[in-house]
């Protein structure tokens, strides 16, 4: 097996992940596999260009303390090593069900569907590669499936960590509410759901560069599914500056412009009129429109603001971080004490 990389892309798996196994050189032992002819859930993790940080994503999936999984992991037309180490990962664990999906760069949503179309599994567990579970996740969040017939996807609240070794933070999210999830994003990509409902909604659009997963949540309502929120932090999301999830605060008007027009039955007519407006003008003027049709959207841009804001404190808090480092070490090549 080809073990996670050394140093700062590691990040801190152990970290306000609750029931994560504290991270180490050494691969950690995983329950022995169940022999059924099918998996109970199918883990999708897509990959484009992060092969440093797969090794650390399959291993925590390796680390469940609930067996019964399939993993495929989906090299996105990448152009570093990611083919090679999933082959070394799959290579390490012949005992488990782990297989690598190789297709022509389509971006994260064309290659979670074809990831799951390639597995059985009756759950879904996307994760992307440079995020972790903690081991608990895949047994708690099946245990609801499996008691709740009426409920069809399982969410929980996150761990979110850096490359700096900066002490994680827990995110806590709200309880699952259908009208709250149209106002902003309250569920994490990363959730269980059954196969069914990504029958149903036809899958993850394709045509989304940023703010797929909210669609496909809001989708998933439209069709009358409903989910349940685990107040507990067992998904760890690593904050980079760089990725999906920036571009989407960049562009947040015109993602929810896109969510609002491709799915007018579930808000109010003046919303969808914004909706239509704000993606028929020019792709700048949308970035700056901050017209509201309503109280509801007002709202969510005020929560959006106050994100973007957090973001850009941790990035100057991992700034400062590094430059301290710095100081010390070169402090410490002169034989100068170093104050703490």
């Amino acid at each position: 097996m080809t073990p996670a990389p050394p140093g700062p892309e590691r990040g801190p798996l152990e970290a306000d992940l609750r029931g994560a196994a504290i991270a180490s050189p050494q691969p950690v032992a995983s329950p022995e596999p169940v022999a059924s002819p099918e998996p109970v859930v199918s883990v999708v993790i897509p990959c484009h260009d992060y092969g440093h940080y797969l090794p650390q994503a399959v291993q925590s999936v390796l680390a469940q303390t609930y067996p019964d999984w399939e993993l495929v992991v989906v090299d996105d037309g990448s152009t570093d090593d990611t083919a090679a180490v999933a082959r070394s990962l799959i290579a390490g664990h012949p005992d488990r069900r782990i297989r690598l999906l190789s297709q022509a760069n389509a971006g994260v949503s064309a290659a979670r569907n074809a990831g799951i179309a390639a597995t059985t599994g009756r759950y879904v567990l996307p994760l992307d590669a440079d995020d972790v579970i903690a081991p608990t996740m895949l047994e708690r969040t099946v245990a609801v499936l499996d008691h709740r017939p009426d409920i069809a996807i399982v969410s929980t609240d996150v761990s979110v960590f850096t490359d700096d070794g900066l002490p994680a933070q827990a995110l806590k999210l709200p309880a699952y509410d259908k009208d709250l999830l149209l106002r902003r994003l309250i569920m994490f990509y990363c959730s269980l759901y059954r196969r069914e409902v990504w029958q149903t909604v036809g899958g993850y659009a394709e045509d989304m560069r940023a703010g797929e997963d909210w669609d496909f949540w809001i989708a998933s309502a439209e069709h009358g599914f409903t989910a349940h929120h685990l107040h507990d932090a067992l998904f760890g999301a690593r904050n980079k500056d760089d990725g999906l999830h920036v571009e989407a605060a960049e562009n947040d008007l015109a993602v929810r412009a896109r969510i609002v027009a491709g799915h007018p039955t579930m808000f109010k007519p003046v919303t969808l009129a914004w909706a239509q407006a704000v993606l028929a003008q020019d792709g700048r003027e949308c970035l700056t429109d901050d017209r509201a049709p309503d109280d509801i959207l007002t709202r969510a841009a005020d929560m959006d603001e106050f994100l973007r804001v957090v973001l850009a404190l941790q990035r100057t808090a991992r700034l400062q971080h590094r430059h301290i480092q710095r100081l010390e070490r070169e402090l410490a090549e002169r034989g100068e004490p170093v104050s703490v």
